[in-house]
């Protein structure tokens, strides 16, 4: 079975190493005793290069794993799958 970011998945993977390497940075800037605002500016851009995988791999879901689900005909996996969606767009909002 594959899931809705499976086209994306190198690319992902690329973006996510990226991160990885901003958080590596931001550990070095902290071992360095960089100025404080240096680091945070850092860190902000951290969080949103993550923000924007997290929003991908959303957006795949909502094309692929819910449009599925809403085209099977099946309400009771509609449902799930519509739920499931909005509990994850409330954690995603809760997390910004």
């Amino acid at each position: 079975m594959s899931h809705g970011y499976s086209a994306e998945r190198q690319k992902l993977l690329n973006r996510l190493r990226r991160v990885e390497g901003q958080v590596r940075g931001i550990e070095k800037m902290v071992e360095d005793d960089r100025y404080c605002i240096d680091i945070l500016t850092q860190i902000a851009a951290t969080a949103t290069a993550l923000e924007s995988v997290g929003l991908k791999i959303l957006e795949e879901h909502t094309r692929h794993c819910v449009a599925r689900a809403l085209a099977s005909g099946d309400e009771a996996v509609a449902r799930e799958k519509t739920e499931e969606l909005l509990a994850a767009v409330q954690r995603f909002a809760k997390a910004r």
